[in-house]
């Protein structure tokens, strides 16, 4: 008998769920009006639509959709909303923790890669870009419009919807800033399908947790931004010492941590220095002529590295050399088994001499699990800098130096021994005494309490203003925030 009720029981539940998906494919089909402009789980070609980026953390959506405007975004959000589904969108690019699918399973998906619009005014310099252009197309298109640029990261097949509005740190953000910082207003659709813009003049606390933690409160359709004159000349260079043991690699790398926390350093350099299983290697991009960074004489700064320095006229060529990266090859556009985490130093938190030597010693000995495995330490600081803490949600503003370190598996999914590497990593070289900061976009699922880590001090606003726009927490991820409690 028990067995009986048990089967009618789960055979209710899934003819509920068989009927709510019916009802959200009819309002889908309403409001897209194109059949291959959505799939559901089940679909036949639902699989190649998913798109999955990191194969470590499975993800399936109830349904993934294609708008090709934001008045669709607004049905589409609508659609769910009225059937329960909470929402999350991908502008085209991809996720390290597949948040662009709801990171959790059974979410709507909303993908923006139709939303390409583009436009410069070419009196302010202002553009418009639709949040679905990746990185490579928003570079060709500036570029294009009168030879402009803005600060954004090096991986030419990111989305800039997630970019611009998680921070959007790269080589020119020291001069510049970050890509939010270029963001001037957005046209975003909230959690009760209305569609608005918001700025520093208009919807003001919206454009504020906008600009760090968009995917918590809104779809943003469309960015205006202020633009720059592209770099002319520039330096690229490159110092790598192949191996080496731990003592060697730990004196490269307080050489670098000196270079980097010069106050005096100017704002035209770029660096980060990598660790590799049998190499370290410190590049970057220098924004001036050949006789300037000649006269930095880098080559005496970096003990037991050989040097190779390249120089470029054009700001494309610029741009794809640092797409043809190694890393980049590793960990941007191959969907993988991969785990990330991050952390950071002030100029005021520093690691010391002693734990830079713990922490080659410890890559020398720990078990890895993986050859497939790098550390990237990128340089900040400058424009970035300047900005008050709580001038915008992106809460980061006094960090120097981030890590991002990283461990793949093109064969699996990443085991103990990976997270355990990179977990004992963290730990040596983080202050145990300090609040744990993490950047947003290098996703870090197993990480706890991760708004506290990647929003810190702003995170009570955050959940204020999340209660106003998105009290029934349509616009959610596992490591969003949620509304404020009352």
């Amino acid at each position: 008998m028990f067995l009986q009720l048990l089967l009618l029981l789960m055979a209710a539940a899934s003819l509920a769920i068989a009927g709510s998906n019916v009802v959200l494919k009819s309002c889908f089909a309403n409001a897209l009006k194109d059949q291959g402009s959505f799939a559901f789980a089940g679909d036949i070609f639902y699989e190649l639509t998913v798109n999955r980026y990191n194969l470590n953390i499975p993800i399936t959506p109830a349904a993934i959709a294609f708008p090709t405007s934001s008045q669709q975004v607004a049905a589409i959000v609508k659609c769910a909303t009225e059937n329960g589904y909470p929402v999350q969108a991908r502008s085209g690019g991809h996720s390290y923790g597949n948040y662009g699918l709801g990171g959790t399973d059974g979410a709507v998906a909303i993908d923006l890669k139709h939303l390409q619009k583009f436009s410069m005014d070419n009196t302010t310099w202002q553009a418009t870009i639709g949040a679905g252009s990746l990185l490579s197309d928003v570079t060709q298109r500036l570029h294009d419009a009168g030879g402009r640029s803005m600060s954004h990261g090096i991986c030419p097949q990111v989305g800039s919807g997630g970019h611009f509005t998680i921070g959007g740190l790269g080589p020119t953000s020291r001069q510049f800033g970050a890509a939010l910082d270029h963001v001037l207003e957005v046209e975003v659709v909230l959690a009760n399908s209305s569609i608005v813009r918001a700025s520093d003049t208009e919807n003001q606390d919206l454009f504020w947790a906008i600009k760090g933690a968009a995917s918590g409160y809104g779809i943003v359709t469309e960015f205006k931004v202020r633009t720059e004159p592209a770099p002319g000349t520039a330096v690229q260079y490159a110092y790598i010492m192949e191996i080496g043991n731990s003592k060697e690699q730990a004196v490269l790398f307080k050489s670098w941590q000196a270079f980097v926390s010069d106050p005096k350093l100017t704002r035209k350099m770029a660096s980060t220095l990598t660790v590799l299983e049998n190499s370290m290697a410190i590049s970057g991009t220098f924004f001036g002529t050949k006789d300037e960074y000649d006269k930095m004489k880098l080559s005496k700064k970096f003990p037991g590295s050989n040097g190779t320095v390249l120089v470029f006229e054009d700001w494309l060529a610029i741009v794809a050399h640092w797409a043809q990266d190694m890393i980049l090859g590793l960990a941007a556009g191959i969907p993988t088994n991969f785990y990330a985490k991050s952390t950071s130093w002030t100029p005021q938190t520093l690691m010391t001499p002693e734990t830079i030597d713990k922490m080659f010693e410890y890559i020398g000995a720990a078990d890895k699990g993986s050859l497939g495995w790098f550390l990237l330490f990128d340089f900040q600081g400058g424009y970035t800098n300047d900005i008050p803490t709580n001038a915008t949600s992106y809460a980061h503003r006094d960090v120097l130096i981030w890590l991002q370190s990283y461990t793949l598996n093109f064969f699996g999914h990443i085991s103990r021994a990976q997270v355990n590497f990179l977990g004992g990593l963290n730990k040596i070289v983080t202050n145990a005494e300090l609040p744990y900061t993490a950047y947003p976009g290098y996703v870090d699922p197993l990480m706890p309490n991760g708004p506290e880590a990647y929003w810190g001090t702003n995170l009570p606003r955050l959940q204020q203003i999340k209660e106003q726009v998105d009290p029934n927490n349509v616009f959610q991820n596992p490591q969003s925030p949620s509304p404020a409690k009352k």
